[in-house]
């Protein structure tokens, strides 16, 4: 089985899509967040890989051609962003120190959690760029001495949970205002929870992607400085 996925060149992606379908199939009909599509996708791959113990690397040898497609994805999203200027322009002030409250409270969290597990400083400043996407998270761990594979699966998890858990969150706290919606998913959980903001509405999937750029951005400038508190 392990050479059969080595040799073809669409195994990856096949077993991929079609995980995801169950996953997608699963949402809709039971309509539960623990149902969530990108959740169960991982996990039904994850138990392919070990039952019919195929490499990873095997597998990753077909599935690498999805991840061309996560760039040009990423600037699509800077199309409702574009529609929604206006609404930009008038809530500017308070985007900002929303983001900026939302990326100080990610690292805050990280600092105060690695002080009450006794954790190393390698191992805290792995966990430091667990919010933001993964393409600057690696960077930002690489810098600080982190464990980057380690910070890759910190940032996907923290994405998925986000993802799974946001509807309820929502509610829970009755937020219901849409632009406050979307900067929450996007700072909390980058990429993957934008995938559920855009599901909400446009309005929420942009102010979501604008979330991705500029906690990022924060994460990034303030990091060494969260890197010298432990």
């Amino acid at each position: 089985m392990d050479s059969f996925a080595s040799d073809s060149a669409f195994f990856g992606v096949a077993l991929t899509l079609g995980c995801y379908w169950i996953g997608a199939a699963l949402k809709k009909r039971f309509r539960l967040a623990i149902f969530n599509p990108l959740l169960i996708a991982v996990a039904l791959c994850i138990a392919f890989l070990l039952v019919f113990r195929i490499d990873y690397q095997s597998y990753n040898s077909g599935a690498k051609y999805l991840s061309y497609l996560l760039t040009p994805a990423t600037v699509c999203l800077a199309l409702p962003l574009y529609r929604q200027l206006e609404k930009l322009r008038k809530n500017l002030r308070a985007i900002l120190c929303s983001l900026i409250a939302g990326a100080l409270t990610s690292m805050g969290s990280v600092l105060l959690l690695s002080m009450l597990f006794g954790l190393s400083h390698q191992e805290y400043v792995t966990f430091l760029p667990k919010s933001i996407t993964t393409a600057i998270g690696m960077g930002v761990s690489e810098e600080l001495g982190g464990i980057v594979p380690l910070t890759v699966a910190a940032i996907i998890i923290t994405g998925i949970f986000g993802n799974a858990a946001g509807d309820l969150v929502m509610k829970l706290f009755k937020i219901t205002e849409p632009i406050a919606k979307g900067l929450a998913m996007g700072s909390a959980s980058h990429a993957i929870g934008t995938a559920r903001a855009m599901e909400w509405g446009e309005l929420e999937g942009a102010m979501s992607s604008l979330s991705i750029v500029i906690s990022g951005i924060i994460t990034v400038a303030a990091a060494s400085f969260f890197a010298m508190l432990y």
